[in-house]
């Protein structure tokens, strides 16, 4: 029992918010028509009924079906709510059901009256509960003039139906009164939820087609730069190749000349495609912590940031980045928190980056966060940089180390005329390529 109870509780707090909101308002929506059930229709009834044979016979009828109507509506609420989600078609035969049985309560009730079966008032509140079941899944499937239409309709009827049983004057108008204030508690009640989780969900979406967008602006914008990286050098080492070739085969010496300058472009485009790779691969620490905070804020996250990343070299700024982006990716998807922490603090001995949420499931997910996680551990080994993170009574705390490094240099050096490029330690790879251009 335990075991289910918490698998429960883990359910629970894997579903996303909009998520949250449908469950609860599905509950509230199925729970609505039983307390009006008891409270309009059973108890005031029940309790007025006169002892004979037929008035009891009927109002035991009516309050069976009743029963009928209300696990009618819970069972079409699903499929009226996604209809109106535009999920499903209309639940066109869950409305005829659900339109028979309310016929069959108003008939009941006209019968009750027509035999003085019970106090007026119980019969009056008998009536605003026959119109709200139905009301509530009408609600969910038709426009709301095409609703008033209706209920216009089934009031008509029902006052015509008391009108004809015998009852007179302001009994009529308080009739037609409360029929009018069942239809729009049923209206209200279903679908202004009802119209909160479409908005919900269709801001959802335009949020992930908003980052859909974004991930093919920053491929194009890569492809672009690599397209006007690449195909200029490529054009002229094609050519000069080609005159290569023909000068070889004339055994003109200036054939070396060609290949020498092929060489040199071939280099001069390695670096420059390495620009472009490390100008889309490093990720500047303000931004991310501004950007950051704007992302966890707007999915109603109470973000903290504090620390200043100014001095921070480059390298570990672009880490740093990485950690804050995927830490705030991680707390988006897992969990429902409340609130989170991000800290930097830079000392003499190290830099530390320390973010932390609440609203933690018990059991964290497997898969992505955890490769997300060791990716992480790569980055911040290239600048000796260690990752710790801990999980625990609803809490996820992830802290990022780096030693104390040699704050930037002003003034970029000079890689190539009209270029710039960051300092490369020694004993890189590329020396040789440069001492040879040298």
């Amino acid at each position: 029992m335990v075991g289910r109870f918490r698998g429960l509780q883990r359910g629970w707090h894997e579903r996303s918010k909009i998520e949250k909101v449908e469950f609860q308002s599905m509950a509230m929506w199925h729970v609505m028509p039983w307390i009006f059930f008891l409270s309009w229709g059973a108890v005031p009834l029940g309790l007025s009924l006169r002892y004979e044979t037929l008035p009891l016979i009927l109002g035991c009828t009516l309050i069976g079906v009743a029963v009928l109507q209300c696990v009618h509506v819970n069972r079409t609420l699903r499929r009226s709510l996604d209809h109106f989600l535009k999920r499903a078609e209309p639940p066109r035969r869950d409305l005829a059901v659900s339109f028979v049985l309310m016929v069959m309560v108003l008939g009941l009730v006209l019968a009750l009256q027509a035999v003085d079966g019970g106090k007026d008032e119980t019969l009056v509140l008998a009536t605003m509960f026959a119109v709200m079941p139905y009301g509530q899944s009408l609600a969910f499937a038709v426009p709301i003039r095409a609703f008033f239409i209706r209920f216009a309709v089934i009031g008509t009827a029902t006052v015509a139906g008391f009108a004809a049983v015998g009852v007179r004057d302001g009994r009529l108008v308080g009739t037609a009164l409360v029929i009018a204030f069942g239809t729009l508690v049923s209206l209200l009640s279903s679908r202004c939820g009802a119209w909160t989780l479409s908005v919900m969900w269709e801001a959802d979406r335009a949020r992930e087609v908003e980052a859909r967008l974004a991930v093919a602006e920053e491929r194009l914008r890569f492809g672009r730069d690599l397209h006007d990286v690449m195909g200029r050098n490529l054009a002229v080492i094609a050519l000069k190749s080609e005159l290569a070739v023909q000068l070889a085969r004339r055994g003109r010496p200036e054939a070396v000349d060609q290949m020498v300058e092929v060489q040199r472009i071939a280099q001069e485009s390695q670096r420059e495609v390495r620009e472009v790779v490390r100008g889309y691969r490093e990720a500047d620490l303000a931004v991310e912590l501004a950007g950051a905070q704007g992302v966890l804020e707007a999915a109603g996250i109470d973000c903290r940031v504090s620390g200043s990343s100014a001095g921070l070299p480059v390298a570990v700024q672009s880490a740093l980045g990485w950690v804050v982006r995927e830490a705030t990716t991680n707390v988006l998807r897992h969990g429902d928190p409340q609130r989170c922490d991000i800290t930097l603090a830079i000392t003499a001995d190290r830099t530390t980056l320390v973010v932390e949420n609440d609203g933690v499931p018990e059991v964290m997910p497997q898969g992505p966060a955890g490769s997300g996680l060791a990716g992480l551990q790569e980055r911040l080994a290239a600048v000796g940089g260690t990752l710790d993170f801990a999980s625990g009574n609803g809490r996820f705390r992830l802290a990022a180390e780096v030693p104390p490094a040699r704050p930037r240099q002003d003034g970029p050096q000079q890689d190539a005329p009209g270029r710039t490029a960051m300092k490369k330690p020694k004993g890189s790879r590329h020396e040789p390529a440069r001492a040879a251009r040298r």
